[in-house]
Protein backbone atom coordinates (compact mmCIF):
# COMPACT_ATOMS: atom_id res chain seq x y z
CA UNK A 1 0.00 0.00 0.00
CA UNK A 2 0.96 3.58 -0.72
CA UNK A 3 -0.21 6.65 0.60
CA UNK A 4 -1.57 9.43 -2.09
CA UNK A 5 -2.57 12.55 -1.52
CA UNK A 6 -4.04 14.72 -4.93
CA UNK A 7 -3.82 18.28 -5.07
CA UNK A 8 -4.58 21.08 -8.27
CA UNK A 9 -8.31 20.88 -8.12
CA UNK A 10 -10.66 24.14 -8.04
CA UNK A 11 -13.26 26.48 -9.69
CA UNK A 12 -12.61 26.87 -13.40
CA UNK A 13 -14.23 28.40 -15.93
CA UNK A 14 -15.56 26.14 -18.65
CA UNK A 15 -12.79 26.29 -21.66
CA UNK A 16 -9.95 26.84 -19.12
CA UNK A 17 -7.69 24.01 -17.88
CA UNK A 18 -5.81 22.75 -14.50
CA UNK A 19 -3.20 20.46 -13.70
CA UNK A 20 -3.69 17.32 -11.20
CA UNK A 21 -0.76 15.55 -9.28
CA UNK A 22 -0.63 12.69 -7.27
CA UNK A 23 2.31 12.13 -4.89
CA UNK A 24 2.97 9.57 -2.10
CA UNK A 25 2.89 11.12 1.04
CA UNK A 26 5.21 8.91 2.36
CA UNK A 27 8.48 7.72 1.51
CA UNK A 28 7.61 5.33 -1.38
CA UNK A 29 8.29 5.80 -4.55
CA UNK A 30 6.21 5.92 -7.37
CA UNK A 31 8.10 4.85 -9.48
CA UNK A 32 7.43 1.17 -9.91
CA UNK A 33 3.15 1.91 -9.67
CA UNK A 34 1.04 2.17 -12.47
CA UNK A 35 -1.45 4.94 -11.65
CA UNK A 36 -4.81 5.55 -12.96
CA UNK A 37 -7.43 8.87 -12.07
CA UNK A 38 -11.23 8.20 -11.34
CA UNK A 39 -13.76 10.76 -11.14
CA UNK A 40 -17.00 10.88 -9.18
CA UNK A 41 -19.59 13.40 -10.65
CA UNK A 42 -22.82 14.53 -7.89
CA UNK A 43 -25.11 11.72 -8.86
CA UNK A 44 -23.09 9.35 -10.52
CA UNK A 45 -21.27 6.36 -9.97
CA UNK A 46 -17.21 6.54 -10.00
CA UNK A 47 -15.39 6.36 -13.75
CA UNK A 48 -12.08 5.65 -14.50
CA UNK A 49 -10.56 8.53 -16.45
CA UNK A 50 -7.19 7.69 -17.27
CA UNK A 51 -4.01 5.90 -16.25
CA UNK A 52 -0.93 5.34 -16.80
CA UNK A 53 1.64 1.92 -16.41
CA UNK A 54 4.62 1.83 -14.69
CA UNK A 55 6.58 1.47 -17.40
CA UNK A 56 4.89 4.26 -19.30
CA UNK A 57 4.30 2.01 -22.36
CA UNK A 58 0.66 2.10 -21.91
CA UNK A 59 -2.32 4.92 -21.57
CA UNK A 60 -5.47 4.78 -21.45
CA UNK A 61 -8.17 7.72 -21.49
CA UNK A 62 -11.90 7.34 -21.39
CA UNK A 63 -13.68 8.27 -24.71
CA UNK A 64 -15.15 11.48 -22.69
CA UNK A 65 -11.34 12.96 -22.19
CA UNK A 66 -9.81 11.76 -24.95
CA UNK A 67 -8.23 14.85 -26.67
CA UNK A 68 -8.79 17.13 -23.63
CA UNK A 69 -6.98 15.15 -21.01
CA UNK A 70 -3.04 14.48 -20.76
CA UNK A 71 -1.98 11.87 -17.99
CA UNK A 72 1.79 11.70 -17.54
CA UNK A 73 4.29 11.12 -14.71
CA UNK A 74 7.62 12.74 -13.39
CA UNK A 75 9.62 10.06 -11.75
CA UNK A 76 12.34 12.40 -10.59
CA UNK A 77 9.62 14.56 -8.78
CA UNK A 78 7.68 11.28 -7.59
CA UNK A 79 4.33 12.19 -9.52
CA UNK A 80 1.71 11.45 -11.79
CA UNK A 81 -0.17 14.59 -13.54
CA UNK A 82 -3.49 15.34 -14.94
CA UNK A 83 -3.48 18.04 -17.58
CA UNK A 84 -6.82 18.90 -18.30
CA UNK A 85 -7.56 21.18 -21.01
CA UNK A 86 -10.62 22.74 -22.31
CA UNK A 87 -12.92 21.52 -18.99
CA UNK A 88 -16.70 21.38 -19.91
CA UNK A 89 -19.14 21.70 -16.61
CA UNK A 90 -19.78 17.23 -17.09
CA UNK A 91 -16.12 17.61 -15.70
CA UNK A 92 -17.32 18.76 -12.69
CA UNK A 93 -16.17 15.62 -10.02
CA UNK A 94 -14.06 14.70 -7.20
CA UNK A 95 -11.31 13.44 -8.77
CA UNK A 96 -9.15 10.48 -7.00
CA UNK A 97 -5.70 8.53 -8.20
CA UNK A 98 -4.99 5.22 -7.46
CA UNK A 99 -2.17 3.22 -7.44
CA UNK A 100 -0.56 -0.45 -7.75
CA UNK A 101 2.60 -1.66 -7.62
CA UNK A 102 4.03 -3.06 -11.61
CA UNK A 103 3.21 -2.74 -14.95
CA UNK A 104 -0.65 -2.81 -16.42
CA UNK A 105 -2.47 -3.35 -19.45
CA UNK A 106 -5.97 -2.88 -20.85
CA UNK A 107 -6.68 -6.46 -19.64
CA UNK A 108 -5.17 -6.16 -16.20
CA UNK A 109 -6.51 -2.10 -16.08
CA UNK A 110 -9.25 -3.37 -12.99
CA UNK A 111 -6.79 -3.81 -10.57
CA UNK A 112 -6.74 -0.35 -9.91
CA UNK A 113 -9.84 -0.45 -7.99
CA UNK A 114 -8.10 -2.51 -5.29
CA UNK A 115 -5.14 -0.10 -5.23
CA UNK A 116 -4.19 2.55 -2.92
CA UNK A 117 -6.62 5.58 -3.04
CA UNK A 118 -6.14 9.22 -2.24
CA UNK A 119 -8.46 11.23 -0.70
CA UNK A 120 -9.59 13.32 -3.92
CA UNK A 121 -9.59 16.32 -5.27
CA UNK A 122 -12.93 18.88 -5.91
CA UNK A 123 -12.92 20.41 -9.55
CA UNK A 124 -15.64 22.65 -10.28
CA UNK A 125 -16.57 23.69 -13.67
CA UNK A 126 -18.94 26.97 -13.95
CA UNK A 127 -19.47 30.10 -15.40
Amino acid sequence: QVQLVESGGGLVQPGGSLRLSCTSSGSTTLNYWSIGWFRRAPGKEREGVSWISSDIRTTYYADAVKGRFTISRDNAKNTAELQMNNLKPEDTAIYFCAAVFGPITMETMSRLHGGSWGSGTQVTVSS
